[in-house]
């Protein structure tokens, strides 16, 4: 392990040594804080591994993500004083400055801990709006949105946009309410969620039509990856009323496997990242992005370069950028 050394006052004689602490990675180098610490925070990127696994003792496939992601993070994180024409902007022109962004480190969850794990990614939640900042959460399986969504009672009229190559409106899967097949069902029950998109819809494994019978009686809009690409950015930007809070689910296999392979349930089609980077922009330019779960990533089918946690860390960065830079116009 990695550490670094920092002085430390030694309470007898007034001497001082040399202590070694370990020293956190954190995502894009973003300076180290803790739930408690958040009074000045803009944005909080944080760390959930699972929620509520469908086998109870077993790890997540996505277990790893969040260290992958931040690791893979470091591979932009020292350049992000330059323009990112991703952004449209320079994120953190002043070195010194992160712009209120910090990194809360990770959830403490346990296979064996469905009901605890839920519990406590919905009260780091809740801590972190609580002061007022924006999450970035890193998942994680896709069972994590649903205690993250949990948390913004108080916090709504809140509208999910969700992209995914299958729509997770299951109710039970193997005696689970609360597993990654049934993450949008449990939201629409959440009366603070009020509205709902879905895109990138395509291939199997999106359930059995009942599925998205309920999802379009319910309200959602589920917008298929053809749809997308034959009708544009528009068919899911008008979907999303001016001024309203935007919480954003981003499941990888959303995402085109070309682009990023490393997923659980790869299905082929899907978006493109500049798919991605045009929506993000898009919903922050008409509405305000009130969180981003970016889940299902499986580091264990990266390739050695980590290029499919590069493209996920980026989705996460640009993201944080554009919150930041709403937070700053008011």
């Amino acid at each position: 392990m990695r550490r670094s050394l920092h002085r430390a006052s030694e309470p007898s004689g007034g001497a001082e040594r040399l202590r070694l602490m370990p020293k956190r990675q954190t995502f894009a180098s973003l300076p180290p804080s803790d739930f408690d610490g958040l009074s000045d925070a803009a944005v909080v990127v944080f760390g959930a591994s699972e929620a509520s696994p469908y086998v109870a003792g077993e790890a997540s496939h996505s277990a790893d993500a969040p260290r992958a992601l931040r690791k893979a993070s470091a591979q932009f994180g020292g350049s992000l004083g330059q323009f990112d024409f991703d952004l449209g902007a320079t994120l953190f022109p002043d070195k010194g400055d992160k712009r209120g962004c910090v990194d809360a480190g990770d959830v403490p969850t346990h296979p064996w801990d469905a009901a605890g794990n839920r519990d406590r990614i919905a009260a780091a939640t809740r801590a972190v709006l609580d002061a007022g900042a924006v999450p970035i959460v890193l998942g994680g399986d896709d069972s994590v949105p649903i205690p993250v969504l949990a948390a913004y009672e108080g916090h709504g009229p809140l509208t999910i946009l969700q992209v995914d190559a299958h729509v997770d409106w299951a109710d039970v899967i193997q005696d689970n309410p609360y597993g990654y097949g049934s993450t949008m069902r449990r939201a629409a029950e959440y009366p603070w969620v009020v509205r709902m998109v879905q895109v990138g819809i395509r291939g199997l494994g999106s359930g059995e039509s009942w599925q998205h019978d309920d999802a379009r009686a319910w309200g959602s809009t589920l917008v298929s990856s053809y749809a997308f690409h034959e009708q544009g950015l528009a068919t899911v930007l008008d979907r999303i009323e001016p001024g309203a809070d935007v919480f954003i689910s981003i499941d990888c296999d959303g995402i085109d496997p070309a682009v990023l392979p490393a997923v659980n349930m790869p299905t082929p089609g899907g978006l493109t990242y500049e798919d991605m980077i045009r929506i993000l922009g898009g919903v922050a330019d008409k509405a305000r992005i009130a969180g981003l779960a970016l889940v299902e990533y499986v580091p264990s089918r990266d390739d050695r370069h980590q290029l499919s946690g590069l493209v996920a860390a980026r989705i996460a960065a640009v993201t944080m950028g554009l919150v930041v830079g709403q937070r700053e116009r008011g």
